[in-house]
């Protein structure tokens, strides 16, 4: 079976004047379905540029990112949009809720422009907010809610649509163990009950650890790390 995620020589450099940072270097990488991987490094080491790569946030100099046997590295603007919509949920460490939104309305957002009626809309918003055990908070705004409580509904908004990945930048930096701790079992069951193929960077070996598989950055290559553990998620 085909890794889900084929990158492929991967190059990308930032401008700074007239200087040109190479951020990734000739870069190769398979991903397969349902793996959860973790990507850790230094600052600076190209871990979130490889992950809005990856996430059809930005394009590489050179090289090929094929998901799902697609090249999105080939695709248009407005098809690389209908393709992040379709096909990537995003985890950000911030949560990224609206305040002025209950939970449920911060879930439905990325429903909003889709084909379902309401009544679909609301049945999809009410599974993903079961999922992340917070049905019975629905109603409340984000203010109302704890930093745990926030981040879950968060992943509950990346789910609704049913995306085949997931890619989540430092989830659980801004919380406590834990919080962390609750948001990462609900990761791995993502990945080991439903399937869902998960990108995470992260600065904190712990959270590492409950990834199925890390992968070291250093200077925009990948490293070898006598503690790296590579195991399937399943």
């Amino acid at each position: 079976m085909a890794p889900i995620i084929e990158i492929k020589n991967l190059t990308k450099s930032y401008r700074r004047g007239n200087q040109s940072i190479i951020v990734l270097e000739n870069l190769s990488l398979d991903i397969k379905e349902n793996d959860f991987l973790a990507l850790m490094g230094p600052s600076g080491s190209g871990k979130s540029t490889l992950l809005n790569l990856i996430a059809g946030l930005d394009k590489a100099d050179s090289g090929s990112i094929i998901v799902q046997g697609i090249d999105i590295s080939l695709l248009i603007e407005t098809e690389l949009a209908k393709w992040r919509a379709d096909n990537v949920g995003f985890i950000f460490q911030f949560y990224n809720l609206i305040p002025v939104l209950t939970a449920f309305e911060n879930v439905e957002l990325p429903l909003i422009l889709t084909k379902l009626s309401k009544k679909e809309r609301k049945e999809h918003v009410f599974t993903a907010l079961k999922l992340v055990g917070l049905e019975d908070r629905m109603d409340h705004y984000p203010g109302q809610l704890s930093g745990g409580q926030q981040q879950r509904v968060a992943i509950a908004r990346a789910v609704v649509t049913d995306p085949a990945i997931l890619v989540a930048d430092e989830p659980t930096g801004d919380l406590d163990r834990v919080s962390a701790q609750e948001v990462l079992k609900l990761m791995e069951n993502l990945c080991s009950t439903i399937g869902k193929t998960i990108v995470m960077v992260t600065h904190d070996p712990r959270a590492a650890k409950k990834a199925g598989n890390i992968m070291y950055l250093d200077k925009g290559v990948l490293a070898d790390d006598p503690q790296t553990s590579f195991q399937e998620c399943v």
